[in-house]
């Protein structure tokens, strides 16, 4: 990271009046990412996948993090873990594409296997015709490197360099904030894929944490006014809620209690009084891209018609898209030398955008640029 974006970044958290955003760089720059990978995507926990889209044994989801390609894959116990997506012989990705991959995974290259545990059970020919062994190679110490995995209810996350807090520590605010949900009757009912969107990362992030925007851009989609809300800051958690005395929401608008929380770095939960839930998948793939699914669950055991699925289908699919009109904009607008500086942040509405960009300015800066 060069010495002038250090000091652009020392610059943002400084006190100002109002605060100021990111630096452009910080949403623009291929070295900014380099960077990123290396400190935000690497030290924390990282939400990577969906576990009911992995219901059997052998079922295997690349994934690319931290711009390290890692494998899902879920063992003959039900355990989903996750792997470095590379073959310990030549290093040649195993995986391409989500499938089952049945009981051992195959090297298209040399036919090396691993089970779904990660343990090597063939090195064909390896030394000589014939012959798995040779002289000082060791089997057992070349299995699949893992990665550490936790999968929290329906939610898979990953710490790529190991060291972060225990997950159960790291995003307890969160958990906190979601006390009375009824975890043993949690449904997905649906997931919508977005596929790619042309952003950085952060701005879909940083859009759903602040809830300015709700009444001008889901003028039609949703009914919450900006006075009911407010902006939550607690740890590794930010976002806003809002209350309100009468839950009207329907099928073709939202107009009920919410609370719309994130975990740093990219997981995003929203909680819909009296018993909905959706949950973000955002996978960053690059300075300007990002990949999006959102799954859609009940909770509480409510069973819903086709016909009410539908429409929530809609509803949900119609929001992200104004959203992402907003965000592909903001990606647009940081091509400008007035967007320099950052912008500037409302103090009542944006202040937890504020803490989610402290967050990543002190793992860049924390990191050195190394």
């Amino acid at each position: 990271m060069t010495s002038d974006m250090q000091t652009l970044l020392e610059s943002f958290l400084e006190e100002t009046e109002p605060r100021r955003g990111l630096p452009a760089a910080a949403y623009r720059d291929q070295e900014f990412w380099n960077v990123e990978c290396r400190s935000v995507f690497a030290r924390n926990w990282v939400c990577i996948g969906f576990a009911h889209e992995m219901k059997e044994a052998g079922d295997a989801v690349p994934v690319t993090v931290a711009g390290q390609p890692l494998l899902m894959v879920r063992n003959g116990a039900g355990e989903i873990n996750a792997f470095h997506n590379v073959c310990r012989h030549r290093c040649l990705t195993l995986v391409d594409k989500p499938g089952n991959v049945g009981k051992l995974i195959r090297c298209p290259y040399h036919a090396w296997a691993y089970d779904l545990n990660g343990t090597l059970r063939a090195s064909p020919h390896f030394g000589g015709a014939g012959q798995q062994e040779a002289k000082g190679f060791d089997r057992s110490r070349n299995g699949l490197a893992p990665v550490r995995t936790h999968v929290w209810q329906d939610w898979i996350f990953v710490n790529v360099n190991g060291e972060a807090s225990p997950f159960e520590d790291y995003a307890g605010s969160l958990m906190e904030r979601l006390g009375g949900v009824d975890w043993q009757n949690v449904d997905c009912i649906g997931t919508l894929d977005f596929g790619e969107i042309s952003t950085n990362w952060k701005f879909i992030m940083e859009n759903f944490i602040e809830p300015y925007h709700v009444q001008f851009v889901h003028s039609s989609t949703t009914d919450q006014p900006l006075s009911d809300h407010y902006t939550i800051i607690d740890g590794n958690c930010m976002g806003s809620a809002v209350d309100l005395d009468e839950e009207v929401g329907t099928s073709g608008s939202l107009a009920v209690s919410s609370r719309y929380l994130a975990l740093y770095p990219n997981f995003i939960l929203g909680r819909y009084f009296p018993d909905q839930l959706g949950v973000y998948l955002n996978i960053p793939t690059g300075p300007g891209t990002m990949n999006q699914k959102r799954g859609l669950y009940m909770t509480g055991g409510r069973q819903l018609g086709s016909g009410e699925i539908e429409g929530l289908k809609r509803l949900w699919w119609d929001v992200h898209k104004e959203d992402h009109e907003m965000v592909e904009r903001l990606q647009a607008g940081r091509a400008s030398p007035v967007s320099d500086t950052g912008g500037i942040l409302s103090p009542v509405w944006e202040d937890s955008v504020h803490a989610f960009q402290s967050l990543v300015a002190r793992d860049v800066i924390g990191h050195g640029g190394h």
